[in-house]
């Protein structure tokens, strides 16, 4: 009995180390194919960019080549980053603070943490996708993205100083409303289902 538990546990344990390792090539096959798809999405936008403004494609693609470049030495240590927290951040931590019941104290966690970067918007997405990977709830992300993307502290110190504090001050709560605003109206909107199984 014994050793036919024991052939049977073996037995399990291949069919499950199979089966991860077929999702993991799924998941390779579908992130190259997304891959493949955007960079034909993007020559034909550069195609069609050159036929109409010809004398200003060459700016573009300088431009572009510029934002190419600081992504690519960006990126790494934000994947990195994101490895690190994969391991060392368990489901179960971010869900209680990020999650579906969160209430509001997750979405006043999701715009301090949105807060704090200082780094460009691109950054953020893969971010946000870990969190959608963790159970953080929709609105929680969204609240995240939309403060990251508009209300960074050094952002607000330089338009304090260039604008002046009532402007900031007001644009900060008006657009913090919307951004809540924004982020329940998505919840109720968005398949959460879908999302989540997109991340998993």
């Amino acid at each position: 009995m014994g050793a036919a538990k024991n052939i049977e546990n073996t037995n399990g344990k291949e069919n499950n180390q199979k089966i991860q390792a077929e999702k993991q090539q799924k998941k390779i096959k579908d992130n190259l194919k997304k891959i493949i798809k955007t960079l034909i999405f993007w020559g034909i936008i550069l195609a069609v960019f050159k036929y109409f403004f010809p004398e200003r494609f060459p700016d573009a693609v300088s431009i572009s080549v510029r934002y190419l470049r600081e992504m690519v030495m960006i990126f790494p240590a934000v994947l990195v980053i994101m490895g690190l927290s994969d391991r060392w951040v368990p489901t179960a931590l971010v869900e209680k603070y990020l999650g579906y019941n969160s209430s509001f104290k997750g979405k006043f966690l999701a715009v301090f943490l949105g807060t704090l970067p200082t780094g460009p918007m691109y950054i953020a997405f893969p971010i946000a996708a870990e969190l959608l990977r963790k159970n953080a709830s929709l609105s929680n992300v969204i609240i995240f993205l939309g403060v990251w993307a508009s209300l960074k502290i050094p952002q607000l110190g330089v338009e304090i100083q260039f604008i002046g504090l009532k402007f900031s001050i007001l644009r900060f709560i008006f657009t913090l409303i919307s951004i809540f605003l924004i982020g329940f109206i998505m919840e109720k909107i968005i398949n959460l289902e879908k999302i989540n199984k997109n991340f998993k």
